[in-house]
């Protein structure tokens, strides 16, 4: 399955296409992360981690999802 990624600092956001349903919950709590008109669509810098991760847990189809990153 194709996935993207957008990192931002201490998290990593991932992104499914396939299994999108484009309710637009990403796109109504954080617009200035996700943007379906720019490319990319997604700019993870524009949010704290913090943010992120509440707005995925909202995501009702799955498609995006998110990592922690760690300093090797």
């Amino acid at each position: 399955m194709e996935t993207h990624e957008y990192p931002n600092g201490s998290i990593t956001v991932i992104w499914q296409p396939q299994k999108c349903i484009h309710s637009a919950v990403c796109v109504k709590m954080l617009p200035k992360v996700y943007n379906p008109k720019d490319r990319p669509w997604i700019k993870a810098e524009n949010a704290s981690p913090e943010q992120l991760k509440n707005q995925i847990d909202q995501c009702p189809s799955g498609a995006l999802s998110y990592k922690f990153n760690t300093e090797q």
